[in-house]
C-alpha cells in the first residue's frame, strides 16, 4: 500500500463516526442554531454571536466522537440522554426569554430556588399557555417534531424500500463505498473540524478561564473584560449558572466566622421597640399615598395627615430580586463598598449583642430552606442554623396564606418580648399571583374601574387585583403599626423592590431580568414606598429624631444603607456603623450614587417629566 492509500483510508476514517451518529450531528447543530438565535432580541443593534456555527459545529463533532468510542450500548443511552438535555435545556432557556426577556443565567437559578410549591403552581398557570407555542419558543418545538418524526420514518424504513428510496440509496452507496468518496468527505470533515476548532478557540479558552476561579468575585471582575466569554448556548450558561451559584457557598462560611466580629461599644436604646417591616413586590406608583389614582393606601394616608407617618419621596431599591434585596437589607455592607455583603456584620446579630429581644417573622423563607447554594434563595443565610441563632431570639415556623395570619402570629409570640425589641415582619405583599394575596371578601378594584382602552380585560383584571393586593397591604401594615401605638415604637416600611404592572403604554407585568435597565423599568421595579411611623411616646422621648425625619423626607435614598438607619433608630454605638448612610443624619450623603444592579446609575437615566 503507498503512502496515498494510506493517507486515504486516514482520512476516510474520519468519516466512521459521522456513519454511525449523522443524525445525532445534524439535529444537534440545527437545535443549536435555533436556540442561538431564538435568544437575539428584535431591537436593533442586537445579534447573534458571529462564531456561534462554527463552535456548535466543533462541539457535536467532538460529541459524536464521544459516543463513537463508546461500546454501542453505552453509546446509544448516551446519546438518547444528551437529546433529553439538549432539548429540555432549549425550551427552557428560549421560553424564559420569550416570558422574562432573558437566558438561563445565574439570576434564573435564584428564582427557581426561592419558587415553593405553591408559587410554581402560580407560575405554570400564569404563564404556561398554550399561546408561547406561536413565539420563537415554536422555533424549538418545530425541531423536535422534525427529529421525532425522521426517528419514526427511519425505523419503519419506508424510504428505502420505495423505488425512490432504493434509488438514491444505490447513488450513495457507490459514491460513500469508493475510495475517492470517503477520502474526499473526510478531507471537507476534517478540514471544516479544523478551521472551526481554530476560530473558537479564544472563546473556548475565556470560557475555561472564567470556570476557574475560586470565588465570585473574580468572577464578576472576569465578565468586565472586554475579552469575557460569550456563552451563546444553553449548555453553557447553565453550567456557568450552577458553577456561579457554587461559589457562593463560601459566603455563608465567611458570614458564619464573622460573628465573633461583631462589635457593639454601648447602646442607648433611643427606641424601645424598633419595628421593620418588609414588604413585598410593591411599586411606588400604584400608591395612592404617592399620588396614584386609585385610593389603594387609605389607612396610611390617613396617619399621614394626623401626624405619625412620614412618607419617603425618593426612594429606590438596589435590585428588583428578593434574594439580592435581601443580602443587602441585612448586612452592613453598602453598594460601592471594599469587599463582599457577607464580608460586614448582619444587623441582627447587632441588636441582639447590644440586648434588644429579635423577633422574625417570615411569611416567605422558614428556617426549614435548605442551605445549599445551588437551592440558593433569598433566605439561605437567615435559615443557616448557626447564623439564625446569632440574629434571632424567636422566630415563627409556619407559612400562612394570607399576611394577616401573621397578625395572630405575632400576639401569640409577643409574650417572649423583652423591655427592648427588634421586630422584623417579612410580608407575603404583592408577590405574584395577585389575586392570591388578598381573601375574596376582600375584593374592592375590579376592570371596569379603569379608563384604560389599550389593555384587554384579562389584563385589566391582573391591574385590579394587583391595586386589591395593594389595599389589603394597607390593611396589614396598619394592623402592625396599630399594635405598637400605646408603646414607645418607630415603624420602618420598605419593600424589597417594586413590580412591573401595566405601567402606562406597557402589556406586561412582573419583573424584567434582562441586564439593561431603562427609565422605565427603573421606575416601575426600583421606585419602592418607604416610609416611619413613630408612636406618640417615641415622639416625645425624641422631639429631635422626630424632626430629623421630617427634614429627611424628600432625600435620595437607596435601601442598601438601612441597617445604618436602624442602628441609629436603636441607639446602638459600633465600629460598624456609618454616620454618611444614616438618612437621618446631617454628615448623610445624599450625592452617594445609586447603582442598581450593580451597573446602571438611577439619577442618570432619562425619566420623563
Amino acid at each position: 500500500m503507498n503512502l496515498a492509500d494510506k493517507i486515504g483510508r486516514m482520512l476516510a476514517s474520519v468519516l466512521k463516526p459521522l456513519r454511525s451518529y449523522g443524525a445525532f450531528v445534524v439535529f444537534m447543530f440545527v437545535l443549536g442554531l435555533v436556540a442561538v438565535y431564538a435568544v437575539v432580541p428584535a431591537k436593533r443593534g442586537y445579534h447573534a454571536y458571529a462564531l456561534a456555527p462554527e463552535e456548535i459545529f466543533v462541539d457535536v463533532c467532538l460529541l459524536c466522537l464521544v459516543l463513537w468510542i463508546m461500546p454501542r450500548k453505552v453509546g446509544l443511552w448516551l446519546k438518547r440522554a444528551l437529546y433529553l438535555v439538549a432539548y429540555l435545556l432549549a425550551i427552557v432557556d428560549v421560553y424564559c426569554f420569550v416570558k422574562f426577556d432573558t437566558t438561563i443565567t445565574p439570576t434564573m437559578l435564584l428564582l427557581v430556588g426561592e419558587t415553593n410549591s405553591d408559587e410554581a403552581a402560580e407560575f405554570v398557570e400564569s404563564y404556561m399557555t398554550l399561546g408561547v407555542i406561536f413565539t420563537r419558543l415554536g422555533r424549538v418545538l418545530l425541531v423536535m417534531l422534525a427529529h421525532m418524526a425522521w426517528a419514526v420514518l427511519w425505523h419503519k424504513k419506508p424510504l428505502l424500500t420505495s423505488p425512490l428510496g432504493r434509488k438514491l440509496a444505490a447513488v450513495w452507496g457507490n459514491f460513500s463505498s469508493s475510495q475517492w468518496g470517503r477520502s474526499g468527505g473526510g478531507t471537507v470533515l476534517l478540514a471544516a473540524f479544523v478551521y472551526c476548532a481554530v476560530v473558537g478557540w479564544p472563546n473556548k479558552a475565556a470560557y475555561a478561564r472564567l470556570m476557574s476561579y475560586d470565588n465570585i468575585g473574580d468572577v464578576e471582575h472576569e465578565l468586565t473584560r472586554k475579552d469575557c466569554a460569550v456563552m451563546f448556548h444553553p449548555v453553557y450558561r447553565l453550567l456557568f449558572s450552577v458553577y456561579a451559584n457554587g461559589l457562593t457557598a463560601q459566603q455563608v462560611d465567611k458570614l458564619v466566622a464573622n460573628i465573633d466580629k461583631a462589635v457593639v461599644d454601648s447602646c442607648s436604646y433611643r427606641s424601645k421597640n424598633v419595628v421593620l417591616i418588609i414588604g413585598e413586590s410593591y411599586n411606588r406608583h400604584h400608591a395612592s399615598l404617592y399620588g396614584y389614582g386609585m385610593p389603594t393606601t387609605p389607612r396610611q394616608e390617613a396617619r399621614a395627615r394626623k401626624g405619625g407617618l412620614v412618607p419617603f419621596t425618593d426612594v429606590v431599591a438596589p435590585w428588583n430580586l428578593t434574594s439580592f434585596v435581601f443580602k443587602l437589607l441585612f448586612s452592613l455592607y453598602t453598594v460601592g463598598d471594599k469587599g463582599e455583603w457577607c464580608d460586614y456584620p448582619l444587623f441582627p446579630e447587632l441588636f441582639r449583642k447590644a440586648g434588644y429581644h429579635v423577633t422574625f417573622l417570615t411569611n416567605q423563607f422558614l428556617p426549614q430552606a435548605k442551605e445549599a447554594v445551588y437551592d440558593f434563595s433569598g433566605g439561605f443565610f437567615l435559615n443557616n442554623p448557626t447564623l439564625s441563632k446569632a440574629m434571632f431570639d424567636t422566630r415563627n415556623k409556619s407559612l400562612f396564606r394570607f399576611d394577616e395570619s401573621m397578625l395572630n402570629q405575632y400576639d401569640r409570640l409577643k409574650k417572649h418580648n423583652k423591655e427592648h425589641n427588634l421586630i422584623i415582619f417579612h410580608l407575603k405583599g404583592q408577590h405574584v399571583d395577585y389575586r392570591t394575596r388578598f381573601p375574596k371578601g376582600r375584593r374592592h378594584f375590579n376592570p371596569e374601574d379603569y379608563d384604560r382602552p389599550e389593555l384587554k380585560q384579562k389584563e385589566l383584571r391582573v391591574l385590579a387585583d394587583y391595586d386589591n393586593a395593594v389595599l389589603y397591604n394597607d390593611s396589614i401594615v396598619d394592623q402592625i403599626v396599630k399594635r405598637f401605638e400605646d408603646e414607645e415604637a418607630v415603624v420602618i416600611y420598605v419593600p424589597d423592590h417594586g413590580e412591573e404592572c401595566y405601567g402606562e403604554g406597557v402589556h406586561f407585568y412582573g419583573r424584567m431580568h434582562s441586564t439593561e435597565i431603562t427609565a422605565r423599568l427603573a421606575r416601575e421595579e426600583f421606585d419602592i414606598p418607604f416610609w416611619l411611623w413613630c408612636s406618640h411616646d417615641f415622639i416625645v422621648n425624641n422631639p429631635e429624631v422626630y424632626g430629623d425625619i421630617l427634614k429627611a423626607r424628600d432625600r435620595r435614598y437607596m435601601t442598601d444603607a438601612l441597617p445604618h438607619l436602624l442602628l441609629y433608630l436603636g441607639g446602638i454605638s459600633t465600629p460598624h456603623y456609618r454616620d454618611d448612610l444614616n438618612i437621618l443624619s446631617p454628615q448623610y450623603n445624599e450625592a452617594r450614587p445609586r447603582i442598581l444592579k450593580n451597573t446602571t446609575d438611577y439619577d442618570k437615566l432619562e425619566f420623563e417629566k
